[in-house]
Formats: structure tokens, sequence, C-alpha cells
């Protein structure tokens, strides 16, 4: 028994060694990091989350979280591999129906933010007021003021002179210390949150850069003139762009980092918009007259038919119940609405002596579209359940991408009021 006594013990040793080796031991399931500024799985009521390979990984509560999976043997966008909090590709607007705020902006007071591009400045309205607050100056020809992926600041785009991010901290409603970045006409934000995409019309260039810091990562040309507006396909892997000064409509792979296809419509596009159940995508055209409705499925940008809306057609903003579509003509002051089930227009709402209604968006409550009116120097409020116009307030000369934060939604895509 004795000589046998080293033998046990070295068995013994073995057993123990693997039964305490990484997926050997079951209680332990194998996790995924993710990065802080993506929202975990759990608040979007999802028990897997998936890596890049396609394999699906359970998350466990408290589990310890080992290395990143490394990406795919593909072309992919820049940092880890992390799958976008799971959107519905038949109910894109799942999450943004009214209350389902995120925890990042619970406690929040609500302002609406407009940029006065003739002023260079920007104007804080008390939405239950309706009076102006304050005005602060930041960098010339503010376009849009934008929320940040995480919803945790407000950036406004300002495309001249000095060229600038200026940051607002939506606690205080205050701006920071600008950041200066080459052509920001408009700003989106990837679905994963690793990318804030710079769109540079002037220049021609989607150019990736950090979300927060705002730190240049690559840049992608494009085969187009004026490139202003998009909108995410479900998956988040693909954008459609619009370029207005060449009438192109552009599909574009993010993780490829390629342009799949270009669709020339001619005229001026604008504003694009993805429907509800993510079959169509929704295309302003301020010549045109009207949107488009192009194919979201498919590869290469395909239209499907136009819609006559008003002179002017400029921006698109989905309903708080993801119903209807409210579009802006600038050209005319008036307001179309579409149904999105029936694809049709039920309504047109008109400002009284007329104006110049331009981008912004809707209450969180949903009872309210606001909007800037670019010409007339003044914000627009409507009443969305009978169309009247409830208020026009003055602000500064130009006003452009107006924005009303907080809204419902897990995190922000960018531009005025995209959200999922």
């Amino acid at each position: 028994m004795r000589r046998l006594w080293p033998l046990i013990v070295a068995v013994v040793a073995v057993a123990l060694g693997l039964l305490f080796l990484p997926g050997v031991f079951r209680g332990t399931p194998h996790v995924t990091a993710v990065p802080p500024s993506v929202p975990p799985t759990s608040a979007v009521h999802d028990s897997t989350a998936q890596t890049s390979t396609g394999q699906n990984t359970q998350t466990h509560p408290g589990a310890p979280a080992a290395a990143p999976t490394p990406p795919a043997p593909r072309v992919t966008v820049d940092g880890p591999a992390v799958q976008p909090p799971a959107t519905d590709p038949h109910a894109i607007y799942a999450f943004t129906h009214v209350g389902m705020f995120s925890p990042a902006v619970r406690g929040l007071v609500p302002r609406v933010y407009v940029p006065n591009g003739k002023d260079g400045t920007v104007s804080v309205i008390d939405p239950q007021t309706f009076r102006v607050l304050s005005t602060f100056r930041v960098d010339q020809e503010p376009q849009h003021v934008v929320p940040s992926h995480d919803l945790q600041t407000l950036w406004v785009a300002s495309d001249k002179g000095r060229q600038s991010l200026t940051p607002i901290d939506p606690k205080t409603g205050r701006p920071g210390t600008a950041i200066p970045t080459a052509d920001p006409y408009n700003l989106y934000f990837t679905p994963d949150g690793l990318h804030a995409v710079v769109v540079a019309e002037n220049q021609g260039r989607l150019n990736f850069v950090d979300p927060h810091t705002m730190k240049p990562q690559f840049s992608l040309a494009v085969p187009c003139r004026g490139i202003n507006h998009m909108d995410f396909s479900p998956d988040g892997h693909s954008v459609l762009a619009a370029c207005e000064f060449s009438g192109d409509l552009l599909k574009i792979d993010l993780q490829a980092r390629r342009v799949l296809g270009t669709l020339h419509v001619g005229g001026m596009p604008q504003d694009v918009k993805l429907s509800p159940d993510g079959q169509v995508y929704y295309v302003a055209d301020m010549m045109a007259n009207g949107v488009y409705l192009v194919d979201a499925a498919s590869d290469t940008p395909k239209k499907l038919g136009f819609l006559p809306t008003g002179k002017g057609t400029h921006g698109l903003y989905p309903s708080r119940d993801a119903t209807r579509l409210f579009i802006s003509n600038r050209g005319e002051g008036t307001v179309s609405v579409l149904d999105f089930e029936r694809r049709s227009l039920v309504a047109r709402w008109r400002i009284p002596g007329g104006g110049s209604p331009d981008m912004g968006s809707v209450s969180p409550d949903g009872t309210q579209l606001w909007l800037s009116g670019r010409y007339n120097d003044e914000v627009y409020v409507f009443d969305t359940r009978s169309g009247r116009l409830l208020r026009r307030i003055p602000v500064g000369r130009g006003p452009h991408g107006l924005t009303y934060f907080p809204q419902p939604g897990r995190y922000s895509l960018g531009h005025t009021d995209n959200y999922r």
C-alpha cells in the first residue's frame, strides 16, 4: 500500500487540475467582454451575446470576463468584436416608445437645443414654458445638435471657420471646450458605440472618430458630392446615405468599409429614415418635393416608389408609437403625415402665414413635433394629434438641426432624432 500511495496522490492531483481547467467546470460559462460604451445584454432582455464568429455565448451575472473574442478573418471596423444590442428587424423603434428612457438620462430636465447657423450660437428652450432660457456662442455655422451614443453628451457640429464639435453637458445645458474637427456637417454613431461618424459634406468623406474624444480613427471617401444624412440597416452593418449636390443615394457596408452601390435619383436628397418594419428607407428630396421609397433589403439601393409631399421636402420624424412619419416641407411651410402601414399620406398641416420647417424632434410623450424655422428665425411646435401649430418661438438667425433631449431609447445613432 505504501508503494501505491505516491501513485494515488498523483492521480488525484491530475484529476483536480482537469476539473478546474477553463471550460471543464460547467458552473463557469465563458463570457465575452463588452466595452462600457455598449449597453449590456441585460438591458435589452437578451440572454445571449453573439461574437464576431457567429457563436452565441451565454452570459451569467457575476461571472468573470474572459479576453475579447478575436475578430473574424475579414475586414471589420476597428476595436473588439462587439454585437450591437438586439433590435427586432421588424420592430425598429420598439425601444423608443413613451416612457422607455435609458437609465443614462433618468432625472434630466428636458430642454430643446437650437443651433442658430447664421449667428454661431445655440439657444436653449424650456419645452414646458416655451421660453428661451439661454443662448451661448459656438464656432461658426452650427448645423446640428446631436446626442451621443451613450446619451451623456450633446455635440454641436460647426462646419465653417474653425470647424469643431462642441460638447454640451445635458445635466447643466452648458457648453464645454470645442474640439477641432474637419468639416463636421453632421454626426452619427455606429450601433455598437465604437465609432462616431463625422459626415464631412464638403470633403466628400465619412470620417470615423473616437465617440468620446473625437480623435481620428479611419476615413472613407465617397463617390458623390454633398453627403449629408443617412440611416442604418436593421442589423447596423450598413447605411443608406444621401448626397444632395450630386443627387445620389449610397449603400455603404460599414464593416467592409466600402460602397456597395449607388442610385442616382437627381434632385437634392436630404433626410433618410428607416421604416418601423425594416423594409423601406424613406428619403426626402428637396428638389423633387417628396419622398423616395428605397428597398432596405437589397444589397444595392433600389427605388420602390415616390410620394409627392410638398415643396422643399426636408426632415423625417417617426411618431412616438411608430405608426406615422412626419415630413417637413421647408419650401411651403407645411408638414405632411405618412401612414407607415399603408405607405400613403394621410394629412398635411399648414403653418398660418407660412414658414420654413426644417429639422427637429418629436417630444418624448409624442404629443408635439418641434421643428426649426430655417429662414424665419423661429421654432415651430405642432400638436401631433390635431396638427395645430401651438407656438412660434423666436430664436437666433438661421436655426437648423434642433434636438429635444432627453428622448426614449437605449442609445443614439446620431443626427437630431435617431434612437433605437
